[in-house]
């Protein structure tokens, strides 16, 4: 672990297998808020408060000043180990469109960062060598090194990640639609570095797409080939990369059906209202920044009567609904105090709290026992996961920025809005060296997180304006790459707002 402080959120869910490859419920009996179902979950003139818009603001500013203007790395943290992450290089691409349109940038200073990333990724050498190689087969590296680009260590070359960097690179394209050759040249290399990618290499045979791929031979839960044997099954954030493998032009793969064979396990109260079950936030968040599930639904969700996006705000609700009851006993926890997702956390420690023993992290997937069997409950409160739900359930998501800010200021809120996490239940007389202690919020991370502060900032501006949803699913540019690869994977519109999709 203390070789790669930053490790995937997949690879923590994962416990030893990627972790070891990357390295060498009951309902509670008080009543619970329940999600108004004819509430409107978004509107595209609605306008920002000042928390809301200031938030907006910082978070952007978190990339657009991070990020090497030389070759457009964008670092996995700050301040921490001079790496990259290609998610947040994915992050970064989406956040430069939504900083022209708020007028945070220019679109000329936009365009050339744009240009000056997409170029290094598409001229950095691909290889199955392990050492001097961004890649392979058109996919990348977990990590990269901030200066070379080059693979950081002997980390995976990840899908998922992978998936994030290309749907901002296709979200550059759509949004760089002028006639000027700089954003011909946007277009043409985020299309292209889509369409390089070869999706067969990183499928297995049951038509489900592995998790990623080492070029050492002979590594531990890993097949002949060097795939890693966990594949993108189960309700998660691994839904992106499936629909991306379908909708691909040029070396399409993936089976939708075999994958909704694998997701009803988890389907249950879960805390609130019937939903599929993950119990970190970020698996209900990441595949909505970019894919409009509004109004569509597969088979699957046409057989539960909603669809992908009402069961990410039932899962909403029903962390909030979690805090109420909090089992745990956590300080703070409430109505207006919560959120537990994959983050920071205050030190790998087992300490005496009150009458009970609690396992603390430094970091790791949080979240309530959905029936995943993957998270845990430390008292670490992730604002990313609350905030980055806004576009789902406004009128509770709002409630839970302000009351942020109002209960804890300046111990939490900085130059680049949230930190990563806080946790007021961690004792001050222990020393850590991941954060710090404050009067107001207890323990408070001293990192920002790249693929914490993308959510945020692409779900404020989809709930304010859809931006992002129309960009990817329906510009002239990638539209047609989304609807391609919801048609294959059996979506078809159940509401108005996804009429789109028979267009």
């Amino acid at each position: 672990m203390t070789l790669y402080p930053h490790l995937s959120r997949r690879a923590l869910l994962l416990g030893g297998a990627t972790l070891g490859a990357c390295l060498s419920a009951g309902m509670p009996s008080t009543p619970l808020a329940r999600p108004r179902q004819h509430a409107q979950a978004h509107a595209t003139d609605l306008g920002f408060n000042p928390v809301l818009t200031d938030l907006h603001r910082r978070t952007f500013h978190w990339f657009w000043d991070t990020a090497n203007p030389a070759n457009g790395m964008v670092p996995d943290a700050t301040p921490g180990p001079a790496f990259a992450s290609i998610a947040a290089i994915g992050f970064a691409l989406t956040a430069y469109c939504i900083g022209v349109k708020s007028g945070y940038v220019t679109r000329q200073a936009a365009a050339a960062r744009t240009l000056t990333t997409l170029r290094t990724l598409w001229n950095l050498p691909q290889s199955p060598e392990a050492t001097g190689v961004s890649g392979h087969k058109g996919f990348f590296y977990h990590f990269l090194h901030m200066d070379s680009g080059l693979r950081y260590d002997r980390c995976e070359l990840s899908t998922v990640d992978s998936a994030m960097l290309f749907l901002g690179a296709l979200t550059s394209a759509a949004f760089f639609d002028g006639p000027a050759a700089e954003e011909a040249e946007i277009r043409k290399l985020g299309l292209a570095l889509y369409e390089r990618v070869d999706w067969h290499f990183v499928a297995h045979d049951n038509g489900l797409i592995s998790m990623g791929w080492h070029p050492e031979p002979n590594l531990p839960d890993h097949d002949a080939r060097g795939l890693i044997e966990r594949d993108w099954s189960r309700y998660n954030e691994g839904m992106m990369v499936t629909l991306l493998a379908l909708g691909s032009p040029t070396h399409p793969a993936g089976d939708w059906n075999a994958w909704m064979e694998t997701i009803g396990g988890t389907w249950g109260p879960n805390f609130g209202e019937p939903h599929l079950g993950f119990s970190p936030m970020f698996g209900h968040q990441y595949s909505h920044v970019w894919f409009d599930f509004r109004g569509i639904a597969d088979t699957f969700m046409r057989g539960k009567g909603i669809d992908y996006f009402i069961n990410s705000r039932r899962a909403t609700y029903a962390q909030r609904n979690y805090a109420i009851q909090n089992p745990g006993g956590f300080k703070d926890y409430g109505a207006d105090v919560w959120g537990l997702t994959a983050c920071r956390g205050p030190a790998d420690v087992e300490l005496t709290i009150g009458n009970r023993q609690v396992s603390f992290h430094e970091y790791g997937a949080r979240g309530p026992q959905t029936g995943d069997n993957e998270s845990f409950d430390d008292g670490t409160i992730a604002p990313t996961a609350g905030i980055a739900s806004i576009a789902f359930a406004p009128d509770i998501c709002i409630p839970l920025i302000q009351s942020l800010r109002k209960k804890y200021g300046s111990d939490l809120y900085g130059k680049y809005g949230f930190a990563d996490a806080f946790n007021p239940t961690f004792p001050a007389s222990y020393e850590t060296p991941t954060g710090r202690h404050t009067r107001r919020a207890g323990w408070v991370a001293k990192d920002y997180l790249g693929i914490d502060q993308g959510p945020i900032l692409c779900m404020l501006e989809n709930h304010r304006s859809g931006f992002v949803w129309d960009l990817f699913n329906r510009s002239s540019v990638t539209g047609e790459i989304a609807k391609r690869a919801f048609r294959i994977a059996g979506f078809e519109a159940v509401a108005p707002n996804g009429q789109w999709l028979s267009a």
